[in-house]
């Protein structure tokens, strides 16, 4: 938080309705992704989730409504009655800036197609097994994203000719913690999300 974001986030009410917040966004992303351990092919949307940081975009809006809170303090300053008396939006596409970040993030999570999305209730607070140690949170991680190197995935990515498992079925996340025989998990994905789950893990990752 100190060294990426600090740094990516200074002055943001500034400049946080420029088109080009996406240059600094791709930044962020590649900064969630060392720290959930996924690779690139994970949707944005399940990144803040992971990780347990907001989304960039609503980051900055929290801090722009700090900053409103410190104009609508000073009565003197000139530009308190623009914010304390906004003109009439004329398109319904404006939004208030004093919107609720925790509900926009909830309403965002609510229309993002991502896989696995009916695990996650609400996105703003910390996901079961995010204290793991490192490695173990890593693989929870792809596990949920359904993207790691298995034979799937491999496959995809020409790293290899086939993508079955020594069970003679389909390599894919879900098939190694739902349906196989040699590595199935009691209760499958939705048990994974739970910290009983941290001997499968082990086993698994050994």
């Amino acid at each position: 938080m100190a060294l990426c974001y600090s740094v990516a986030e200074y002055c943001a009410p500034v400049w946080s309705r420029s088109p080009d917040t996406g240059l600094v966004d791709v930044q962020l992303n590649s900064t969630l992704r060392l720290i959930s351990g996924t690779l690139r092919s994970i949707p944005f949307p399940q990144l803040p989730v992971l990780a347990n940081i907001k989304p960039p975009a609503l980051r900055r809006k929290a801090a722009t409504d700090k900053l409103m809170e410190k104009i609508i303090a000073h009565d003197n300053w000139p530009i308190h009655s623009d914010i304390t008396n906004p003109a009439h939006a004329c398109l319904s596409s404006r939004k208030p800036l004093w919107q609720d970040i925790r509900s926009q993030w909830k309403e965002n999570w609510k229309s993002a197609q991502v896989v696995n999305f009916s695990l996650v209730d609400d996105p703003t607070i910390r996901q079961p097994g995010f204290n793991l140690q490192q490695q173990k949170s890593t693989m929870l991680n792809c596990f949920w994203t359904a993207q790691r190197h298995c034979g799937a995935c491999k496959k995809k990515w020409n790293q290899t000719a086939t993508d079955l498992y020594p069970c003679g079925e389909k390599q894919t996340m879900s098939h190694i913690v739902d349906s196989c025989p040699l590595t199935q998990l009691s209760g499958g994905l939705s048990h994974l999300r739970n910290n009983e789950a941290v001997a499968w893990l082990t086993k698994f990752g050994s």
